[in-house]
């Protein structure tokens, strides 16, 4: 996609919400919308800022049994998502079912290990790899089940590239230079993501909490531009 930016609208007040799509539309490739916002305003809300014309990522990070999850996957499928997460922890079947069940436009992404997640947060849930270790071992997970893509932090993004060319690899938690890291313990610029093999990069707070959300989305944007090499003499 020419615009790799996906703004998270976080906030289940419709209006603002809708407002701040229209403010950024220009600057961003695409809308994010998560629980938070899907809790209160469900598929009408969805709806409503598709209006905006921009593609929609849901994120509803999806993890229950096969059965179920396909069964949701299809109940979103009139919403037409370009993106739906679903998480790579509910095992190859679950994994299958929801590509199964997606309509065909749209990538199924799965989460690997959240960005708010570090070593000792995955021991405490009695995962003994490093972050880096079970990012990879659930990108071959997710591959071999037919999805799209993951979810992984910045700096697990060119590992992740490398060893599944074709890849979607969608980064969040991204805090552009002399932004606050907030709860997110794992992040990078989103030029620096980018770089790295980044395919979608999931841009929240530092767009969204802005006092001109839509000048920092452009700049954000521009920062994404290679400027032109200088000649010699200039």
């Amino acid at each position: 996609m020419s615009n790799p930016i996906f703004v998270a609208i976080d906030t289940p007040d419709l209006a603002a919400a809708q407002a701040l799509a229209q403010a950024v539309a220009p600057h961003v490739g695409g809308l994010k919308l998560g629980l938070e916002f899907f809790a209160a305003n469900g598929p009408a809300g969805v709806r409503t800022l598709g209006a905006a014309g921009l593609p929609i990522f849901l994120d509803l990070k999806l993890h229950d049994i096969p059965n179920t999850v396909g069964k949701a996957v299809a109940s979103l499928a009139p919403l037409a998502p370009a993106v739906l997460t679903v998480h790579a922890a509910g095992g190859r079947a679950m994994l299958e079912a929801a590509k199964a069940a997606a309509p065909p436009a749209c990538k199924v992404v799965a989460v690997t290990v959240l960005t708010s997640l570090d070593r000792a947060d995955l021991a405490d849930i009695g995962v003994t790899a490093s972050p880096a270790e079970q990012v990879e071992r659930l990108s071959d997970l997710t591959r071999a089940a037919g999805c799209d893509g993951i979810v992984c932090s910045g700096e697990e993004v060119a590992a992740a590239a490398a060893r599944w060319p074709g890849g979607t690899f969608v980064v969040p938690g991204l805090r552009p230079t002399g932004s606050a890291v907030g709860d997110q313990k794992r992040v990078l610029t989103p030029a620096d993501a980018l770089g790295r093999g980044a395919s979608i990069l999931v841009i929240g707070r530092p767009i969204t909490a802005a006092a001109d959300p839509a000048e920092a989305a452009r700049a954000i944007a521009a920062s994404l531009t290679p400027r032109p090499a200088l000649t010699a003499g200039a």
